[in-house]
């Protein structure tokens, strides 16, 4: 029977005790709960357990709970494949965006975030490794597409995400995590518009001691805080890309 709340207890000291381990502040990695597939009760129960910013995948059972959960104070990230004709409620609803790839996307998403929210927090997510099933920019691409994503006003890019190739051990998971990290260093370098990056969104159960080491700011774990999750036959079909 999983236990929400301790879950959540144990993996906030686990995260402190690999950033502690690695030479990094304790607090220096941040929890994302990835709740698709959760009920709305489960969030719930995480939130009471003190969990404030969780990822969603797909946009209308996202749009459910923040609707069932608008009394809560709770921080929407938006983590899931974007079609281009759904952006508006992404602009409207959530406070970071995980997953832009294209150019078009990140631009519709500025022009419909509302006038009175702050600028939308966006990564780039990157196929570090190079999957041809995997969404994400071409790590080659990246940097002209952040040069050109920093100028739209409606946004605040923040820096970079992946979802590597899953690999057997802690030192072949580091490989693209490394790689994700230079990456960032080097839009860093690239303008004054970019030198302020300050996110890593990588890392998730089963490679997350790997992302760390390798300077993650942000894991998302879903299965290690909520159990297995149930896919409904909607779910299954929602927001193909």
């Amino acid at each position: 029977m999983r236990n929400i709340a301790s879950n959540i207890k144990q993996l906030v000291a686990q995260i402190a005790f690999e950033a502690e381990k690695c030479g990094r502040s304790s607090n220096a990695v941040s929890l994302l709960a990835v709740s698709k597939s959760q009920p709305a009760a489960a969030i719930r129960e995480a939130f009471s357990a003190g969990q404030r910013a969780f990822g969603e995948n797909y946009l209308q059972e996202a749009l459910d709970k923040i609707t069932a959960l608008g009394n809560k104070d709770i921080e929407w990230h938006f983590i899931g494949p974007i079609q281009s004709n759904k952006t508006r409620p992404i602009a409207e609803n959530f406070a970071w965006v995980h997953s832009v790839d294209r150019l078009k996307v990140a631009a519709r998403l500025s022009e419909q975030r509302p006038a009175g929210l702050p600028p939308l927090n966006v990564c780039l997510q990157v196929n570090v490794s190079g999957e041809d099933s995997k969404a994400g920019v071409a790590p080659q691409d990246v940097p002209q597409l952040a040069l050109s994503v920093a100028q739209l006003p409606g946004l605040r890019l923040r820096g970079l995400m992946a979802i590597p190739a899953p690999q057997p051990d802690v030192q072949k998971q580091r490989a693209p995590f490394f790689r994700l990290r230079q990456l960032l260093d080097t839009l860093r370098a690239l303008s004054p518009e970019l030198e302020k990056l300050d996110t890593l969104s990588m890392g998730m159960s089963a490679d997350m001691e790997a992302a760390i080491i390798e300077g993650a700011t942000i894991v998302r774990v879903g299965t290690a805080i909520f159990g297995d999750r149930h896919y409904t036959q909607q779910q299954v079909s929602l927001e193909r890309p």
